[in-house]
């Protein structure tokens, strides 16, 4: 029998102050959940955890840097303390909100190093982090949050187009490694979705791409969460490798 519930499951969930990150953590915790909530950026984790227990369903919380290999330690050190173990991790720290949409050949070496070292670097290093835990218990599911402008090539952020691609690959070929182990390691590729980044970014954002998809609408947090949950569930428990596309129809694979 397979279920959606997540009673008891331990969760990490990276890049959780704000966003996707924190739409995350505030379903997996009202799915029944216990979740670790983390990022670098302070205030927004303390805002996540007044939501989740506004909510009733509250979350931990940890200011974890995903390129430090120190603080990815101490991260599953206080996981593995706390509930003895972690049976998810969604990869989701990201450098995007920051970014400017620029020409590939104005892109500076620093930002492209930047972007590459969280949005790719970090996702690997989380997982080598938390592989270990899941190995010992000879289950797991990770889920790498890829994105959908790996489909349509968009243009002016190649680093950030890259790094999103990379995590594909990556997620076929942890897919291959840890599959002996009863892990499962899938990927999302969220289309435009209106956070808090995405309104800053761009211009009538609620109608940015919305004439492209089969659904008239723009994407939102809630549309990215059911997938996510979906492949960290038993009801996913044959399924890995995989990457779902979000975008409400803008891409058919």
């Amino acid at each position: 029998m397979t279920t959606l519930g997540f009673d008891g499951n331990r969760v990490v969930i990276t890049g959780a102050a704000g966003g996707l990150g924190r739409a995350f953590a505030l379903a997996f915790a009202a799915a029944g959940a216990r979740v670790l909530a983390t990022d670098v950026n302070a205030p927004g984790l303390s805002e996540t955890a007044e939501l989740s227990a506004t909510s009733g369903q509250p979350v931990e919380t940890a200011i974890v840097d995903v390129t430090s290999q120190n603080s990815l330690a101490a991260m599953t050190a206080m996981a593995e303390q706390r509930w003895g173990g972690i049976d998810i991790l969604v990869n989701n720290a990201a450098i995007y909100a920051s970014l400017t949409r620029t020409p590939f050949e104005e892109i500076s070496e620093g930002e492209w190093d930047r972007v590459m070292a969280v949005n790719v670097k970090g996702a690997w290093m989380a997982t080598k982090a938390v592989a270990p835990l899941m190995k010992r218990q000879r289950a797991g599911a990770i889920v790498n949050v890829s994105s959908a402008t790996v489909m349509s090539g968009s243009t002016l952020w190649l680093h950030y187009v890259t790094s999103k691609g990379a995590l594909i690959a990556m997620t076929r070929a942890l897919a291959r490694e840890l599959g002996d182990h009863g892990i499962r390691v899938n990927a999302i590729a969220p289309g435009f979705t209106l956070t808090e980044a995405s309104l800053s970014l761009v211009e009538n954002a609620a109608e940015y791409g919305v004439a492209r998809g089969a659904l008239k609408r723009a994407g939102t947090t809630e549309d990215m969460v059911g997938a996510t949950l979906f492949l960290a569930s038993s009801g996913a428990s044959f399924i890995s490798g995989q990457t779902i596309v979000v975008d409400g129809g803008r891409q058919f694979l």
